[in-house]
């Protein structure tokens, strides 16, 4: 069986009640919920969290809660790997068959069921332990600047200070949107960022980390732009 979960805890400082605040007519929560429903590839959307109101809101929008997180999961050190296996052993000793897993975070609004099972596919055809998406740089990490002690600026690496940028090697990141992965590895606690992963390449204009209110004006004008194209 796959199975999608979908970390969402109670306690976000920089944006409270940030897992359910609404997003552009919806619980922010939701989105992941139904781009995972209408994937196509997964057969059960587990929400894991330690709070009854994002429960309730997950179980509204078609998502199960087959179990509460414990509160040593859900402080502001807890890891989302940590997280995850806690979801595949409990389910697994609830006697849910478990196979591929992923892991989609609740602020992924961006993605779709295509992603999504575009990940699981990428995870199946490389024999690959994780696939995770990942989007490049906008800017030539190369060239990256920083502020000295004295306030003035310098570069992290004067090699490239007068290389085209056009003749370095692109860089990536992680989207922080969702990361597939064998059952055996979430259990092991195997490292995502490694050469047993593989990338599942998303375009910037569908990337946008949520942590500061900054960041949320910034992913509400990009999905009204987004949808005005013509998605949904």
């Amino acid at each position: 069986m796959r199975i999608a979960v979908i970390p969402a805890r109670g306690g976000s400082k920089r944006i409270p009640r940030k897992n359910i605040r609404d997003f552009c007519g919806k619980p922010m929560l939701a989105w992941s919920i139904e781009a995972a429903l209408r994937s196509g590839c997964i057969d059960k959307v587990v929400v894991s969290t330690d709070d009854p109101e994002i429960a309730s809101v997950a179980i509204a929008h078609g998502a199960e809660v087959p179990f509460m997180r414990p509160a040593a999961l859900a402080d502001d050190h807890a890891g989302t790997t940590a997280v995850v296996q806690h979801a595949v052993n409990s389910l697994m000793e609830m006697g849910v068959v478990v196979d591929e897993v992923c892991c989609l975070y609740a602020t992924a609004p961006f993605v779709e069921g295509v992603d999504l099972a575009r990940g699981l596919k990428r995870l199946q055809d490389t024999g690959a332990t994780y696939a995770f998406s990942v989007t490049t740089y906008s800017f030539p990490i190369q060239r990256a600047l920083k502020l000295t002690a004295a306030g003035r600026i310098d570069m992290f690496d004067h090699r490239y200070a007068e290389t085209r940028s056009q003749d370095l090697e692109e860089a990536y990141h992680d989207c922080g949107q969702f990361y597939w992965g064998t059952r055996d590895a979430w259990v092991a606690a195997q490292a995502i960022y490694a050469d047993h992963s593989v990338p599942v390449m998303m375009p910037r204009h569908r990337v946008q980390d949520i942590d500061t209110s900054e960041d949320w004006e910034r992913a509400v004008l990009m999905f009204a732009a987004w949808r005005q194209g013509g998605h949904s």
